[in-house]
């Protein structure tokens, strides 16, 4: 039902919707039963935020959080697959798309969805913008895959000469150092 549930959000005008509409809609989903499947969540994700994520230019409001933070309790791997990866993968992306990120790292997304974010960083060219994003995965703490990890400690390794002068990257490093001291 791809292409209908497409057409209904379009129909609906999702993705324009006031934002204090989107947080009734998404406590609607929330809802139901049964649960939505990954695809219809995937396309949910996708018509419902990424629009709006992406224009963002100042921080979002609270009925934009709020909605983000509904929607993610209960579909963070589609959530995360749609929304988190494009807004990584886009290089022109400003600041207000990282700090979203970052907060929804923090506060919103399961452990093994913070896993997801952080191999979904580690399989585009790591640059100074997204160095917040494995600050915040590491601030949480979480226990990583010995695989996973290997390829957080090779790409720091490889980006050393170009980001040697940034003041976040020797913050990292010195947090993954601190943190896995065992391990590393």
């Amino acid at each position: 039902c791809c292409p209908q549930l497409e057409g209904l959000c379009s129909f609906l005008q999702l993705s324009t919707c006031p934002e204090h509409l989107l947080v009734r809609f998404c406590r609607w989903l929330l809802a139901l039963s049964p649960d939505l499947s990954y695809t219809s969540a995937a396309i949910l994700a996708e018509q419902l935020f990424l629009r709006r994520v992406m224009s963002l230019s100042q921080p979002p409001s609270r009925h934009l959080m709020a909605a983000l933070a509904s929607f993610c309790s209960k579909y963070s791997q589609p959530f995360c697959r749609v929304l988190v990866a494009a807004v990584l993968q886009e290089p022109e992306q400003g600041t207000e798309q990282t700090k979203l990120v970052c907060e929804l790292v923090e506060e919103c997304l399961e452990p093994d969805c913070v896993q997801l974010v952080l191999s979904q960083v580690l399989e585009v060219p790591l640059s100074e913008r997204l160095l917040p994003v494995v600050q915040a995965v590491l601030g949480r703490q979480e226990v990583l895959p010995p695989k996973l990890f290997d390829l957080l400690v090779l790409t720091l390794c490889r980006q050393a000469p170009a980001l040697a002068t940034s003041l976040s990257y020797t913050q990292l490093v010195t947090a993954v150092l601190t943190m896995y001291q065992s391990q590393v």
